[in-house]
């Protein structure tokens, strides 16, 4: 799975950022700014042997992959939950759990989604909309 970003150069600095993990950083060179994108979310991760590697696109296009998907996926959920304001129980009531068990081992990168859950399971963490997956431009 691979997730897309952008780099683009300021002044003396390239900014880059992952919108859909709403993660954002700066570097000296692009290169720098690779390394710092992938470090930024690696410390957000906090998880051993969790690494990103940034592949350069065309222009100002990049995409982010992960040594674990599950851990990725995870972290996804975990983002787009916080930034919607919702709980942990808000979320499993969303998705019709009884527990918030059911929901909360997805973001613990215990269980993996397939896609059909991981659209239900995005669609009960977002309120801003549906996600496009689309093929890798790298």
């Amino acid at each position: 799975m691979r997730l897309s970003g952008y780099v683009v150069k300021s002044e003396k600095y390239w900014l880059i950022e992952v919108p859909i993990l709403d993660v954002a950083t700066q570097g000296r060179s692009k290169k720098d700014a690779y390394f710092m994108i992938a470090d930024a979310i690696e410390c957000l991760v906090n998880r051993p042997d969790f690494k990103i590697s940034a592949h350069p696109g065309k222009g100002e296009y990049f995409e982010i992959s992960a040594s674990d998907d599950s851990i990725l996926t995870a972290f996804l959920l975990q983002r787009e939950r916080q930034r919607s304001g919702l709980s942990l129980k808000e979320v499993a009531q969303r998705l019709g759990a009884k527990s918030i068990n059911a929901y909360a081992r997805y973001e613990q990168g215990r269980a993996t989604p397939t896609i059909q859950k991981l659209s239900q399971l995005l669609a009960a963490v977002t309120s801003h909309g549906d996600f496009v997956i689309q093929e890798s431009r790298t």
